[in-house]
């Protein structure tokens, strides 16, 4: 009897304890099963999220990039006409052959007022008679600001037309003469860049005072030994008058627009042209220039997009090999 009730307990215990242990087992299972799916449904939440927010920057960049489309496209029923002023070698070439059709994707209508000269596009500017103009280095706009109290502003760089050394009597510098006769531009920004040119090729040993003493003249550099060794007649022109001057000079330095428009780089090619840095890339570079107030308007920002485009640069690159070089720089 007694020996029964001793198995009894024992028994009892044993199944005690497997419940115990059972229990134990199943609350683990549980909590376990628990985190996994807090797990899963962090993991799906934070996707979601992520899912939401990527499609939110997609959406945004999309409506951003609509906007920006829509910035340069011309008023459906306004006044889509956009009238520039530019010389004609190669900046009217550039408007009429190239950008006239970049422009008109955009519902643009583009006219081109060409001149013949470096004053008449920043006074039809000045009076509202064109909306921008294009055929000037910052340096000449500047200028003409200060001097004929004028009202511009540059916002797009479109390229750069090298100045060039030619010669209707010689193939080479060194063949130029002592006290031979060299022509430059009569402007002053003009004139200074030729001058720094023949110090450039070695034709002038300096500029002496040139552009820094008002005194000191061609006329000045043409007699001053030092910086002109060789003697040169420093001789300034028109900078439109100096291809047709060409064979009354020994030489003369030519704004590239004005050689490209005599057919000089084929008839006589350059004798040598000028080299730039980064200060010089930006003092060369042509603008696309506007009235100031103008710089955001409709009309300037679709005009800076075609400009400065890849179809442009392709144009200028293929039709003037080196001649005339993209440079599309900020507005200074």
């Amino acid at each position: 009897m007694k020996k029964k009730f001793l198995t009894s307990i024992l028994l009892s215990t044993v199944l005690t304890f497997g419940a115990l242990t059972g229990c134990a087992g199943s609350s683990a299972g549980d909590a376990a099963g628990t985190a996994e799916s807090t797990e899963t449904a962090t993991e799906a939440e934070s996707t979601e999220e992520a899912t939401e927010a990527e499609s939110t920057e997609e959406a945004t960049e999309a409506e951003s990039t609509e906007e920006s489309a829509d910035a340069t496209a011309a008023p459906a029923d306004g006044d889509n006409k956009i009238v520039v002023g530019a010389t004609p070698v190669p900046h009217a070439e550039i408007l009429d052959n190239i950008l006239k059709d970049v422009l008109a994707k955009d519902g643009w209508e583009l006219e081109t007022v060409v001149f013949n000269d470096y004053v008449l596009p920043n006074t039809s500017l000045e009076e509202g008679e064109l909306d921008a103009n294009y055929f000037q280095t910052l340096g000449y706009m500047n200028q003409q600001n200060e001097d004929a109290g004028l009202h511009l502003a540059a916002v797009a760089g479109v390229h750069i037309e090298p100045m060039g050394i030619y010669s209707e009597k010689y193939t080479a510098l060194a063949d130029i003469p002592d006290g031979g006769s060299i022509g430059i531009p009569n402007d002053p920004d003009n004139g200074e860049r030729a001058i720094d040119l023949l110090v450039q090729k070695g034709l002038l040993t300096s500029k002496g005072g040139f552009g820094t003493d008002d005194n000191y003249t061609e006329d000045a550099l043409t007699k001053d030994a030092e910086a002109n060794p060789h003697g040169y007649v420093i001789t300034p022109l028109e900078a439109a008058s100096l291809p047709l001057s060409l064979p009354d000079l020994d030489a003369a330095a030519i704004n590239g627009n004005y050689a490209l428009e005599a057919g000089l780089p084929d008839s006589h090619p350059a004798l040598d042209i000028e080299e730039f840095d980064d200060e010089t890339t930006v003092k060369r570079t042509n603008f696309l220039v506007v009235k100031q107030g103008n710089e955001d308007s409709a009309k300037i920002q679709a005009l800076v997009k075609a400009l400065q485009s890849d179809e442009v640069k392709a144009y200028i690159d293929e039709t003037y090999k080196g001649a005339v070089i993209s440079s599309f720089i900020d507005g200074q």
